[in-house]
């Protein structure tokens, strides 16, 4: 599809990536822009249409879809990081990041797809991780929601590809917002990680990998896990360095 003269919405639109999708989708011509957040009074880019949003829940997600049915393209980019470990940390906070990172945005691909159906097919962008294939102390949730919206992402651009709706997953190591302030190494720009996965899907592509990082990691699961953990060891060594 063209992002020239697309309807768009993107999801965490007021910070980070989703402020640099808005800003991009502006800038590459897109028609409109709804730009969502939990408080819409957050988002303050000039052009957008601003709407109110909290992915985890159904009604939220549902009285959105009512008030974009113009939409050709979802931007699924909101999601959180509560940094938790699987065995010893709070199960509570593994569920918020499951029911963000991975059921926020089924529900979302759900509420919309039947509009994207009305209005051409159209494309879902699902803004993923390097993390869907690797983990890390600390982040074992995060590693863990990754992984599955992965799978998601994969199911679901087979349910759709009847009704023309292109399905393109976005990896990424590290962007340059605020999740990844602590970390002093090279990061994407947001207005970078836009632009490849706008790229792609005005390419059709399925899959974006949008930095060496994603790549490099992507590029190892061919190794068995002993292999695998070794190489990524020797990575984030290297990375931390």
């Amino acid at each position: 599809m063209d992002i020239n003269d697309s309807v768009a919405l993107v999801t965490g639109a007021n910070r980070g990536l989703g402020r640099a999708f808005a800003q991009r989708l502006l800038e590459r011509g897109a028609r409109k822009v709804y730009a969502t957040a939990r408080r819409p009074e957050t988002v303050d880019l000039p052009g957008v249409e601003a709407l109110p949003l909290d992915i985890t829940s159904p009604a939220s997600v549902r009285a959105v879809a009512a008030a974009a049915p113009d939409v050709t393209l979802l931007v699924n980019n909101a999601g959180i990081q509560t940094g938790t470990d699987l065995v010893t940390g709070s199960l509570a906070a593994v569920r918020h990041e499951v029911d963000t990172n991975v059921l926020g945005h089924l529900e979302m691909i759900r509420a919309f797809a039947p509009a994207l159906a009305r209005n051409g097919g159209g494309a879902i962008v699902n803004v993923l991780s390097a993390m869907s294939w690797f983990g890390t102390r600390g982040a074992g949730a995060y590693h863990l929601t990754k992984a599955a919206a992965w799978a998601m992402t994969n199911g679901v651009r087979l349910e759709l590809a009847e009704q023309g709706t292109l399905v393109t997953a976005v990896h990424l190591g590290l962007a340059d917002t605020d999740m990844s302030a602590g970390w002093p190494v090279d990061k994407i720009a947001p207005s970078d990680l836009a632009d490849a996965a706008l790229d792609g899907v005005e390419a059709g592509a399925a899959e974006v990998l949008a930095d060496q990082w994603s790549r490099d990691v992507k590029s190892r699961l061919t190794l068995t896990p002993e292999e695998f953990n070794a190489a990524m060891d020797r990575a984030l060594a290297a990375l931390a360095a």
